[in-house]
C-alpha cells in the first residue's frame, strides 16, 4: 500500500492532465520507484488512481520498456541494439557483458546488483556500440571499457535502485 502524501501526490497528478492516459506513465513511475518494479499491486493502485481498469494499466505498463513489471536490479544495464550499434559491435560487447555478469539478457546478478536488457535505439547512432547504466551512457564500448564501466558502477553504491522513476 502506498503512503497516503503518495497517493495525494498522484491524484493531484491525475487531476491536473488532459487525461487519465495522459497522467498514466507518471503515476506508474512514481509507483515503480516506490516498490522498485510495478508490482501487481501497484497496477491496481494506478487502475484506481487513473480511473481506468487493471486490464488498461497492464496494456500501457507492457508497452514502456522501462516500465518494470519483474524484479530487476538495483541498476538496469540497457544495451543499445539498434543496428548502428550492431554493426559498430554490440554483439561482441553483448557476449562480454553476460559472461561478466553470469546472465542472459532480461537476467539479474547473483547480488542483484544489475538486470541486463536491450534498448531498441538511445539516439547516439555514432557512439556505439553503447550502454546506458541509470542516467550514466557508456560508449565506443571496447571489453575493456565496460570491465570500467561496471567497475565504477559497482563502487558507487546500490543504496537505493538507480532505475526508480524512469521510463
Amino acid at each position: 500500500m502506498i503512503p497516503e502524501q503518495l497517493r495525494k501526490s498522484l491524484e493531484a497528478r491525475v487531476a491536473h492532465a488532459f487525461s487519465a492516459r495522459e497522467a498514466a506513465v507518471d503515476v506508474m513511475k512514481d509507483l515503480q520507484f516506490h516498490y522498485g518494479w510495478l508490482t501487481d499491486e501497484a497496477v491496481g493502485e494506478a487502475a484506481e488512481i487513473l480511473g481506468l481498469s487493471r486490464l488498461q494499466v497492464e496494456e500501457l505498463a507492457t508497452f514502456y520498456e522501462m516500465i518494470y513489471r519483474r524484479p530487476v536490479g538495483n541498476k538496469m544495464i540497457h544495451i543499445c541494439d539498434s543496428i548502428s550499434c550492431w554493426n559498430a559491435g554490440y554483439e561482441k560487447i553483448l557476449d562480454h557483458l553476460k559472461a561478466r555478469l553470469g546472465v542472459e539478457v532480461g537476467g539479474t546478478t547473483a547480488d542483484g546488483q544489475f538486470t541486463l536488457v536491450p534498448c531498441c535505439c538511445m539516439g547516439r547512432c555514432g557512439d556505439g556500440p553503447l550502454i546506458s547504466i541509470g542516467s550514466t551512457i557508456y560508449d565506443h564500448l571496447t571489453p575493456e571499457l565496460v570491465d570500467q564501466a561496471l567497475e565504477i558502477e559497482r563502487l558507487s553504491g546500490t543504496a537505493a535502485p538507480d532505475h526508480k522513476g524512469q521510463a
